[in-house]
């Protein structure tokens, strides 16, 4: 019979369960995972990962696209769906075997089933309506994620219309599109179908489009996604769905404009998620559950002694880093390690990959107005670097924002090709509390991208080379 006597468990192997159940082996936790689905979570499985490589597919072919412009030829062009779809699956795959290996690896017993909270320190484990494992632990991290929220009368149907599930696994390219929300998810599946010939239209409620980024990178990424064709209606509302036989018309409800009718072939609802709060027990607990989350503090505690919430569950930001940091503090902190500290939010990057990307870290320039702070804001267009041209892609731009007194890094923003791989330097940055001084006395490679972060800090005090 297999041991059920551990000193930590997670239930959930998302990117914070999983992480989190590393670090705990590491530290010398005996430390079990519960796992309902997938190793790896929605993240390896059905979200970050599967989609970077539908939209590696869809970068390569307008790359294709373009060839002539690069003295190449490019005949014919054309895709296999079934084919981009399966890629994109069997990466998935790979990594979720690696995930396994690396729990072996590290002696992290792992039950397939669904976990629940079962007493003080207990959790049961179940499959299929039957009993698989009572367990103990001293310490539970709950990491179940999050899924899909759905908005009444806009109900996901796997069919007609989708969540992000459906939209990574299309059995057939739709001719138009509708993209209900604009943030991250509803903006890269926007791209992706884009860029691949669909009519897209994006509808979100908000006043602009990417709303938790900068505002000036927001209006940049928006006139960049009109050019490419997506139609785009910011303040505006789908009220209704009406289902045909092979298509939707929905509703558009303008804020202080007339309503219209749009009939699309599918609907995208990427209106955000709501944590996996339910069958796990939570019942007769302490644990209390806010719109959707669990409420958790900066050791990620609940109001349960012993039990512990992390990653999406949690509430926003919503991103995989910042779960796999999250399962680190909580579990170093459990250890009693010393020098462990809160994860500070706001050096946590965002990243979105559509076509521009767009990745930021800390405060936005309004953000940091609000907050009291002047500032010195530096702005470097990609139009400026050499190495954007070089390799054809001058469209984007890098934004800093320092306090004026002090130069402390408030908050970087950027829009363009890779970015999403430069953001890590400003983040590094506002790790070690850098100044405006240490980044201009910092030497970046030529020909380089990156080279425009350090045009866009000497821009803020006026010091700008190439521009």
């Amino acid at each position: 019979m297999a041991d059920t006597s551990f000193d930590l468990i997670v239930i959930g192997s998302g990117p914070g369960g999983y992480v989190a159940a590393i670090r705990a082996a590491q530290l010398g936790m005996k430390t079990a995972v519960v796992e309902r689905e997938h190793l790896g979570g929605i993240c390896l499985n059905w979200g970050c990962i599967p989609t970077k490589a539908l939209l590696r597919t869809a970068d390569l072919f307008d790359a294709f696209r373009h060839a002539g412009e690069f003295g190449l030829t490019a005949k014919d062009l054309g895709f296999d769906l079934k084919k981009v779809v399966a890629r994109s699956r069997a990466v998935a795959g790979q990594l979720n075997a690696g995930v396994t290996h690396l729990l072996k690896k590290n002696k992290v017993t792992v039950f397939d089933g669904q976990g629940r909270l079962n007493g003080s320190g207990k959790v049961a484990v179940a499959k299929d309506g039957k009993s698989v494992a009572d367990l103990t632990a001293k310490h539970i991290i709950l990491a179940t994620g999050a899924r899909a929220r759905s908005l009444p009368g806009l109900e996901p149907d796997g069919k007609l219309v989708w969540t992000y599930k459906e939209a990574m696994v299309p059995d057939a390219m739709p001719k138009s599109l509708l993209v209900i929300g604009s943030g991250a998810i509803g903006i890269e599946f926007a791209s992706f179908y884009r860029t691949l010939g669909a009519e897209v239209t994006v509808v979100e409620v908000l006043p602009r489009v990417l709303p938790v980024e900068d505002e000036e990178i927001s209006a940049f990424a928006r006139k960049a996604f009109e050019k490419q064709g997506m139609k785009i209606h910011t303040s505006a509302m789908v009220k209704a769905l009406k289902k045909g036989t092979n298509n939707v018309t929905a509703t558009v409800a303008p804020e202080g404009g007339q309503p219209f009718d749009l009939t699309v072939d599918r609907v995208i609802s990427a209106v955000g998620i709501t944590g996996n709060v339910e069958d796990i027990g939570l019942e007769g607990t302490k644990v209390t559950v806010d719109r959707g989350h669990v409420v958790a503090d900066e050791w990620s505690r609940t109001g349960e002694p012993g039990v512990y919430a992390i990653g999406d569950l949690t509430g926003p930001p919503w991103l995989a880093h910042k779960a796999s940091h999250e399962g680190v503090i909580c579990v170093e902190k459990i250890a009693g390690l010393p020098d462990v500290h809160p994860l500070d939010t706001l050096r946590i990057p965002g990243c979105t990959y559509c076509r521009p990307q767009v990745a930021s870290v800390g405060l936005s320039e309004a953000a940091a107005k609000e907050k009291g702070h002047k500032v010195r804001v530096g702005r470097f267009p990609f139009v400026g670097n050499g190495k954007a041209i070089a390799l054809g892609e001058a469209e984007g731009m890098v934004k800093t924002v320092f306090d004026a007194q002090t130069g402390e890094l408030l908050g970087a923003h950027m829009v363009g090709t890779e970015v999403t791989e430069l953001i890590q330097g400003y983040g590094i940055a506002k790790t070690l509390e850098t100044t405006e001084a240490d980044l201009m006395h910092t030497v970046f490679p030529h020909p380089t991208l990156s080279e425009m972060m350090h045009e866009a800090v000497l821009d803020a005090y006026n010091r700008t080379v190439h521009f």
